[in-house]
Parts: C-alpha cells; sequence; structure tokens
C-alpha cells in the first residue's frame, strides 16, 4: 500500500452543538460505549469520545446542523432481533432495513441526523 496504511484508529462524526446534549445522551443511552476521558486541551471543545472494540469514535460539535445524508457508520452486532428490539424499545425509529453482502441490517439515525448501520453477518 502506497501510504502504508494498517488500520483505522477512529471516526469521527460531527453533531450541531444545538443538538450535543441529546446526541451524547443518544450514544450514551442507547448503545453504552464505554466513554474515554479526551485529553484536557480537548475538552472545552465538547462532545465527547467513546471506545468501540478496538476503534475510537469521536463525537464532534459543529456550530450548525449538517445536511441529512446516506454518510453511516455500521456497528456489527451479535445478535440482530435483540439490537432492533432493543432500540425501537427506547423509541428510535428503524429508517430501513434488509439484507446487502451477507450483511443482515438496520439503519437509525441519531438526533442529530447522523446516519448508523447495525448489522450481523
Amino acid at each position: 500500500m502506497p501510504l502504508g496504511i494498517t488500520g483505522i484508529d477512529h471516526v469521527q462524526i460531527a453533531v450541531p452543538k444545538a443538538l450535543e446534549a441529546a446526541s451524547l445522551k443518544f450514544y450514551r443511552e442507547i448503545f453504552a460505549f464505554p466513554e474515554i476521558v479526551k485529553p484536557a486541551e480537548l475538552q472545552a471543545r465538547g462532545g465527547a469520545w467513546f471506545q468501540v472494540g478496538a476503534i475510537q469514535m469521536h463525537i464532534g460539535v459543529d456550530p450548525d446542523a449538517s445536511p441529512k445524508s446516506k454518510r453511516h457508520i455500521c456497528f456489527l452486532t451479535t445478535d440482530l432481533t435483540t439490537a432492533k428490539a432493543f432500540v425501537l424499545a427506547k423509541g428510535v425509529a428503524i429508517e430501513e432495513e434488509g439484507v446487502a453482502e451477507g450483511l443482515s441490517r438496520f439503519f437509525v439515525r441519531d438526533p442529530a441526523g447522523n446516519r448508523i448501520e447495525i448489522g450481523q453477518r
């Protein structure tokens, strides 16, 4: 590989300042990922960092909302049926579901409109 890339360290999504609290609550309560303490020099920027397996997910804060898009993160689960029942019980709407390339999946959106795929192989 020309750049010598060996993997992904983290992904970052953005939420608008006006929806920061609702979005962080969503990730803390729906996904319950272990939260990582952000470095002191970055804490004033807002948002939060979470550990998702070997990769970190960073939630950054932008002043304004982003347009709705198909960009997304795909989280794998060991039990798609239970995951689907859980998000529905929490009042999260399923936007789309199906199978693609051997991945059974469904999509939801966080309060800021970020698209999230949850799938099982």
